[in-house]
This record gives C-alpha cells, structure tokens and sequence, in this order.
C-alpha cells in the first residue's frame, strides 16, 4: 500500500464534524463547564512549533543529499517516524480546531447575555487557532519529508 498526502478535504470533514459534535454538547451542557482559560487550548502551539522546525532540518538533509545511516545524515526511519507524526499531528490539530470551533460558534452568541460566555470565548479563539497552527506544521513537516525527484540519468541513454 502506498502512503498518500494527507487531503485537505479529509482535514475540513474532520473540522466540521468535530465543530458541530461539540457545537450539541456545549449546548447541552455549558453550565456544567468549568471556566476557559487563555491557556486551555495553547498546549498545541509548542507541538506546532517542534514540528516547523523538524520540518525546517529535515528538508535541509533532503537538499543537501544528506539522507542515510552515516553521521550527520537522516536515517530513512526517523523520516517515516517525522511522516506518521505529521499525518496523526494533522489529524489532531483539525479535531482540536473543529472542538473549538463548535465551543465557539454557541459561545459566541452568548457573550452579550451570559458573563461566563464572554469569559470563555478568549480561550476558544486561542485554542481554535492553535489546532490549525498545529495542521499547517504537520502538513509543512510532511510535505518537508517527501522523497526527492530522482534526475533523470541523460548520459546513461545517450
């Protein structure tokens, strides 16, 4: 089986699935709530941090040739393990962001009626923005680990 980019379109389904899950249960049971802080949805943002910069050396080494067993050099595995940490991070990211969108989209409205509301949707904002903060770093590290082009070999035809 071969390994596809992660789609874009599976990422949106994901959003708007998690949005409108989340959207019913806040409603159901916002009261039952405890308060949002800035800090509830910025754990995101050091995972989305680590992997631009994995993403950054890693397509160094691939530009550079540098790719092997040898020192200084990217193993083959540690590329399929950045990969699988990109395409679950991706999946994560658009989940956390579809929660957060869905939080949002009751709270939102309330702010003008209901103080906790208006208290919450600062953290939901930082939070939302973090899942797709995270998305864009998993699809940057994954695009960052695909395998270089092979040239073609023109004076072994001629």
């Amino acid at each position: 089986m071969k390994l596809r980019p992660t789609r874009v379109l599976d990422l949106v389904a994901n959003v708007l699935l998690a949005a409108v899950v989340a959207w019913i249960g806040t409603r159901l049971a916002y009261s039952s709530f405890p308060p949002i802080s800035i800090y509830a949805g910025a754990s995101l943002y050091p995972v989305a941090a680590i992997e631009a910069v994995l993403g950054f050396m890693i397509r160094a080494r691939v530009n550079d040739h540098r790719i092997g067993d040898g020192p200084h050099q990217l193993h083959p595995i540690t590329a399929a393990r950045a990969v699988a940490l990109a395409k679950a991070s991706a999946q994560v990211g658009s989940l956390a962001a579809g929660v957060w969108l869905g939080f949002l989209c009751w709270v939102f409205p309330q702010r003008d009626t209901l103080r906790a509301a208006s208290a919450d949707a600062p953290g939901a904002i930082v939070g939302m923005a973090a899942g797709f903060v995270l998305v864009a770093a998993a699809l940057w590290l994954e695009y960052c680990c695909r395998a270089p082009e092979d040239p073609t070999d023109n004076a072994a035809t001629t």
